[in-house]
């Protein structure tokens, strides 16, 4: 019985990592995406047969710092797996018991 404990413990581990780098980074991305697209003032009018649309709204700058904060966000989960893949592979290891992400010798 404490078999099954231990794989329903590693199980939910497992799908949290799943969905926070799984789907959770190109959630990031397209909301980054998104909002820089309401920072341009866009106001989701979709283009007619004769041509795209015209119609803007006011600016927001607002939308750009978040969409460019979510994009650093991606960016440095994304570089923080290729650290951790090419880490591995030279016999390090990727510890987050500090602050920053530091490698020691395995």
């Amino acid at each position: 019985m404490h078999n099954l404990g231990f794989a329903l413990d590693g199980a939910w581990q497992v799908l949290l990592a799943g969905l926070a780098l799984g789907a959770g980074l190109p959630v990031l991305f397209a909301l980054g995406i998104r909002s820089l697209a309401w920072a341009s003032g866009g106001v989701g009018v979709p283009a007619t047969v004769t041509g795209p649309s015209t119609a803007t709204g006011p600016r927001r700058p607002l939308g750009a710092v978040v969409g460019y904060a979510l994009f650093t966000v991606v960016v440095v989960g994304v570089l923080l797996g290729l650290t951790f893949i090419v880490a591995s592979g030279f016999g390090y290891k990727l510890d987050f018991s500090h602050v920053y992400p530091t490698l020691i010798a395995k």
